[in-house]
C-alpha cells in the first residue's frame, strides 16, 4: 500500500482538530503567554496519538463506531446522555467556525460576514450530501493542505529559535486561574469527542468501501496490515496537528504578545492583528487557512454528531449510502450544520457560546475515554485484539490528565 493510501482516518481527523475555534485557542495561548505555552502541544501529542489509535481500533476490530458499541454493551442513559452533550457542543463548534469563516473572508475581500458564514455552511452541506464517499474523501485530504499556511507564517517573521526551544521544554509556569484556564481550553482543543466518534466511524466506512475487508474481529489475518496502516496514519495525522498549533501559538507568541496584544478572542481577530506587525502576506496566510480549515472541520463536526446519533438509535448510518437510503443519518448532517449557520443570524456571540461548548466538551470526554478504555479491553468487543499493555497505560493516562483538566476548568469558572 502507497503512503498516500495509508492517510486517511488519521491525518483527517487531525487536521480537523485545527478548526477556527481552536485556531482561536491557539492564538489566544501565545498572545495572551507568549512561548509559556508551548509545553501543552508538546505534552498532548503522545496521548492524542494514543486515544485516537484506541478509538480507530475499536471501529475497524468491532465492525462499528463507538454509538452503537456503547449502545450494544452499556447502560441507555449514559448513551443518550453523552450523545445529546455531543449534538449541542458540536452544534455550537459549527456556528463559531462558520463565523469565524465569514468573519475572514471579510477581511480578505470586504462584504456581509454573515451571508459568507451562510455560503459557506450550505457549501459545506452540499458537498457531504451530494459527492460519494470515495471522492469527498479525496476532497477533505486535500483540504488538509491550508494548515500549511500556518507552517510558512515563521518563514515572514523573526524567529528566536534557541529561546523557542528553552521555553518549550522549560517554561515559566504561572499557577493562577487566567492560566490555568488557556491551558484546559487547550487540552480541551486538542483532545475533543468528536474525533473519537470521527475516526472509529471512518475505519467502518474503510472497511465498508472494500468488497475484500471485514471487521477484524471476523478476519484475523487483517490485522497486521491495518494496524500498521492505523498507526502511521494516526501518527501522521496527529503529530499534523500539533505541530501546526505549535506554530499557530508560536506565530501569535512571536507577533502579538511582544507587541502587548494579549487579549485574542477570535481566529480573525488573529489575523486583523497580525496585519500591522508581520505584514501583507503573514496576514493572507493566517485568514485563508481560516477558510480552509473550516471547510475541512464542519463536515468532521456534523458527520460525527450524525454518526452519534443515527449509533445511539440503530439508523443506517454511512456517507457511503446515497441520502435517499439514509435520510434520518444525513438529516442530522443538515440539522446541525443549518442550526450552525442559524446562530449567525441571532444576537448570541458564537464565540461565548463556544466556550460552553468547551466546557461540555471537556466534561464528556472523560466519561467517553474510560468508555473507549472498557471497550478496547473487553474481549466479547475486541476479541484476541483487546489493546496492549503500553497503549493501555497511555490510554488511561490520558484520561487522567483530561479528568484533571475538567477538574481545573470548574475549579477557574
Amino acid at each position: 500500500m502507497s503512503w498516500p493510501n495509508k492517510l486517511g482516518p488519521g491525518l483527517i481527523t487531525g487536521a480537523a482538530d485545527d478548526d477556527p475555534s481552536g485556531i482561536a485557542t491557539y492564538s489566544q495561548a501565545g498572545a495572551q503567554f507568549g512561548y509559556n505555552m508551548l509545553w501543552t502541544v508538546v505534552l498532548t501529542l503522545p496521548l492524542m496519538v494514543a486515544i485516537q489509535v484506541i478509538s480507530a481500533k475499536i471501529g475497524r476490530v468491532s465492525g462499528h463506531g463507538l454509538a452503537t458499541n456503547i449502545h450494544k454493551h452499556y447502560p441507555g442513559w449514559l448513551l443518550y446522555g453523552i450523545v445529546g452533550l455531543l449534538l449541542i457542543a458540536n452544534t455550537v463548534n459549527i456556528a463559531a467556525d462558520v463565523a469565524a469563516m465569514g468573519d475572514a473572508l471579510k477581511l480578505l475581500i470586504g462584504g456581509p460576514a454573515h451571508w459568507y458564514a451562510f455560503g459557506f455552511g450550505l457549501l459545506s452541506l452540499t458537498l457531504q450530501i451530494m459527492i460519494p464517499y470515495t471522492s469527498y474523501v479525496r476532497v477533505l485530504k486535500w483540504l488538509t493542505l491550508a494548515l500549511f499556511a500556518y507552517v510558512g507564517i515563521v518563514f515572514v517573521v523573526h524567529i528566536p529559535w534557541h529561546l523557542v526551544l528553552i521555553k518549550t521544554f522549560f517554561p515559566h509556569v504561572t499557577w493562577n486561574a487566567d492560566y490555568i484556564t488557556v491551558v484546559v481550553a487547550l487540552f480541551g482543543t486538542t483532545i475533543s469527542p468528536y474525533l473519537f466518534f470521527w475516526q472509529a466511524s471512518q475505519e467502518v466506512e474503510e472497511q465498508l468501501a472494500k468488497p475484500d475487508a471485514k471487521p477484524i474481529i471476523d478476519a484475523p489475518d487483517q490485522a497486521e496490515s491495518n494496524f500498521y496502516r492505523i498507526k502511521v496514519d494516526t501518527i501522521i495525522g496527529m503529530a499534523f496537528s500539533n505541530i501546526v498549533a505549535f506554530f499557530i501559538v508560536l506565530t501569535t507568541a512571536v507577533t502579538l504578545n511582544l507587541h502587548g496584544i494579549t487579549d485574542i478572542q477570535t481566529s480573525a481577530q488573529a489575523a486583523s492583528a497580525l496585519r500591522p506587525i508581520a505584514g501583507e502576506f503573514a496576514f493572507f496566510l493566517f485568514a485563508t487557512g481560516i477558510i480552509g480549515t473550516g471547510l475541512l472541520a464542519i463536515p468532521v463536526l456534523a458527520g460525527s454528531a450524525a454518526y452519534a446519533m443515527a449509533g445511539a438509535l440503530q439508523w443506517k448510518n454511512s456517507l457511503a449510502l446515497k441520502p435517499a437510503m439514509a435520510k434520518r443519518f444525513y438529516g442530522i448532517i443538515a440539522i446541525a450544520t443549518l442550526i450552525g449557520v442559524a446562530f449567525c443570524f441571532t444576537p448570541i456571540d458564537p464565540m461565548k457560546a463556544l466556550f460552553w461548548s468547551a466546557v461540555i466538551n471537556g466534561v464528556i470526554s472523560v466519561p467517553i475515554m474510560v468508555v473507549m478504555m472498557l471497550m478496547a479491553s473487553r474481549t466479547d468487543i475486541m476479541g484476541q485484539f483487546v489493546i496492549s499493555k503500553r497503549l493501555r497505560l497511555v490510554g488511561w493516562l490520558c484520561t487522567s490528565v483530561m479528568a484533571v483538566a475538567v477538574i481545573g476548568m470548574f475549579c477557574t469558572l
